[in-house]
């Protein structure tokens, strides 16, 4: 299978995409992870996450001004709705995702 784009990625048809803009090195990211599992696993077939290692991919993070990780960028229909820098307790995240989820185009 082919490698896609991150443009691609975020364009998901019919589901928003939340991207987790992290370092291998980054505290707070690693704190972030388990979070954005458990997340994934209750909003399963309804969000698609994506982690993006900004030292991997600084040209995804310099598109959308990521200056601080963990950055969070919910997108849906390729646009960005929702972010946010630093942990995301699990309850607030859940919450932003679910005003999303079930919005079809």
């Amino acid at each position: 299978m082919a490698k896609k784009s991150f443009n691609e990625l975020i364009n998901s048809p019919g589901m928003p995409v939340l991207v987790d803009f992290y370092a291998d090195w980054c505290g707070p990211c690693k704190a972030m992870a388990p979070i954005l599992e458990q997340v994934a696993a209750q909003h399963q077939g309804k969000i698609k996450v994506i982690k993006v290692d900004v030292d991997r991919n600084p040209a995804a993070a310099q598109q959308f001004r990521v200056q601080g990780i963990p950055t969070l960028i919910l997108f849906h229909k390729g646009q960005p709705v929702w972010r946010q820098s630093g942990v995301v307790p699990e309850p607030q995240l859940n919450q932003v995702l679910s005003s999303y989820v079930g919005q079809r185009a």
